[in-house]
């Protein structure tokens, strides 16, 4: 079942090293970067299977926690 991840973060830089730990943690391919309030807000938004697509958005996270603010991380299961 195909499932899409949401992981919202305040900075580039936390997009940045919370999708390269979600995409190295599981089989999820990146479909879209948003930047809001310029650059300011970033959501990052992967899919794959569910259970992938869970593992993944957990070592995003907690990944992103490490050097910025996690806003959202959300996962929906058949979008």
């Amino acid at each position: 079942m195909k499932a899409i991840a949401l992981l919202e973060v305040q900075a580039m830089v936390a997009a940045i090293v919370g999708l390269d730990a979600m995409v190295k943690a599981a089989d999820v391919k990146l479909i879209h970067v948003e930047k809001r309030l310029g650059g300011r807000l970033v959501t990052v938004v992967v899919e794959g299977e569910v259970s992938a697509v869970t593992a993944a958005l957990e070592a995003g996270k907690n990944a992103a926690a490490e050097v910025g603010n996690v806003k959202v991380c959300e996962v929906i299961a058949r979008p």
